[in-house]
């Protein structure tokens, strides 16, 4: 989470001035010294190992924003004049995921920034360029100008033990290369964001301390590799801090690095969440999974025979209790790669091998047709309605062409392509939530993806 302080407060962190040059020929070298030869061995336990091995490679990030407000009018309150430019510098933590320059960190700690620079461990500073975000995952990789620098150990995550012991890494409240203990609390934890508008699955929960300013570094297991990214979500918190898995995030580390956006493979089927009084009410064999509500024709779910009102409750052995299990299990596959799902069907197990592809050209747009019944176009920097079919979800609840889509769950729409890419990560949700406008008002209305 960005925290913003002041120059004093920086000083303070071991960061010489706000504004600091950055340095642009550098021969990395570790600043943390080795554990001394005379501390017993007694002392050098498995945490203080850990920590001296891995502390080259964190990073501290630090951003400048720039905030226009306008001018209020002390006697009535009215907003007029010209506005008034603040600078906002804020902190985050991150690590070195490659010796070619390539860093780690949140996506929440560059978002709405002007500038960004990475504050290696040896006090040299460069300017960094912002590779690419990805706001779903909270994930961003950047980029400095360096070469030599001292890589992350990678783990896995995919074997992670509740109770073992665990090391979180950063930069809280701006200082620097703080170090706190835990253990894994729990695994696959769905934890929503109001400040950010959306839930995040499948975290790690640990009890070492995460608070803003750690956002971004990484969770270490007791061997001193990377087990996870560190999100500080809840500030008020005591005890409860989450990061995201690192075996989830090297995809979305790599397409970023690769494509500069995530590259999601496209299944085709919709889903909500069973719960075992919807089981019930179905009359289901099943309490728990993922429920098929759609299948998009031509799709490779479509072609694998999956059908609505079909169950899945694994994904390659790995066990389906929500939608939101099911999206973070395939969130990670390729285009071309096979996903066996096992899904209830008649109160039978059978399992249905799903080859993913990439979504084909315009997907978005004959969802958006299929589900609520619109057609579009771009007119005028404006994407427009330009017809609503008979019957449909749109029909019944008086949308009309001229009326204007504006956004996609409260995520701005400027363009028929940018539509077309957020109805498509919005795909396999149960539903599709679009801003309409008309007039002067603007109305939020959901459209089930349920047949």
């Amino acid at each position: 989470m960005k925290h913003a302080l002041p120059c004093l407060v920086l000083a303070i962190a071991g960061i010489l001035g706000c504004n600091r040059p950055a340095v642009q020929d550098r021969v990395a070298q570790a600043q943390t010294p080795s554990v001394p030869p005379t501390v017993s061995a007694q002392r050098r336990t498995p945490t203080v190992i850990a920590v001296h091995s891995v502390m080259p490679s964190i990073v501290n990030i630090q951003t400048e924003s720039t905030i226009r407000r306008p001018v209020i009018d002390p006697w009535f309150g009215l907003f007029g004049g010209p506005e008034r430019t603040y600078q906002s510098q804020s902190l985050g933590s991150g690590f070195v995921w490659s010796a070619d320059g390539l860093i780690v960190t949140n996506a929440h700690v560059v978002e709405g920034t002007s500038a960004v620079s990475v504050l290696l461990q040896d006090g040299t500073q460069y300017p960094a360029e912002i590779i690419g975000v990805d706001p779903d995952s909270d994930l961003a990789v950047l980029r400095v100008e360096a070469g030599g620098l001292t890589p992350a150990p990678i783990g896995t995550s995919a074997d992670l033990l509740i109770g073992e012991p665990v090391i979180a890494v950063g930069n809280p409240f701006g200082l620097s290369g703080t170090v706190t203990t835990g253990v894994v609390s729990a695994t696959g934890r769905s934890v929503p964001s109001q400040e950010r508008g959306r839930t995040y699955t499948d975290f790690i929960q640990t009890d070492a301390s995460i608070n803003p300013g750690n956002s971004g570094g990484p969770l270490l297991n007791i061997e001193g590799r990377v087990i996870g990214i560190n999100v500080a979500i809840y500030a008020q918190a005591q005890g409860i801090g989450f990061a995201i898995p690192v075996d989830r995030a090297k995809k979305v580390i790599e397409d970023l690095r690769r494509f500069g956006q995530v590259h999601q493979a496209f299944i085709g089927a919709a889903t909500s969440t069973l719960t075992p009084e919807e089981g019930r009410r179905l009359g289901l064999s099943v309490s728990r999974g993922a429920l098929v509500t759609r299948v998009f024709a031509g799709s490779p779910a479509a072609r694998a025979g999956l059908r609505p009102g079909d169950v899945i409750v694994a994904v390659g052995g790995a066990p389906v209790e929500s939608r939101e299990s099911f999206t973070t299990l395939t969130s990670t596959a390729s285009s071309g790669s096979t996903i066996t799902l096992r899904v209830i069907r008649g109160g039978r197990s059978q399992d249905v091998a799903v080859i993913a592809t990439d979504p084909p050209e315009d997907l978005g747009l004959r969802i958006l047709e299929e589900v609520s019944g619109l057609e579009i176009a771009t007119r005028d920097r404006n994407v427009e309605i330009t017809s609503v079919a008979r019957g449909s979800r749109a029909a019944d609840i008086g949308l009309r062409s001229g009326d204007l889509i504006v956004g996609v769950g409260g995520t701005k729409v400027t363009s028929t392509a940018q539509l077309d890419g957020l109805v498509i990560r919005s795909a396999e949700r149960s539903s599709l939530v679009l801003n309409v406008a008309r007039g002067r008002y603007i109305y939020t209305l959901s459209f089930p993806m349920g047949v």
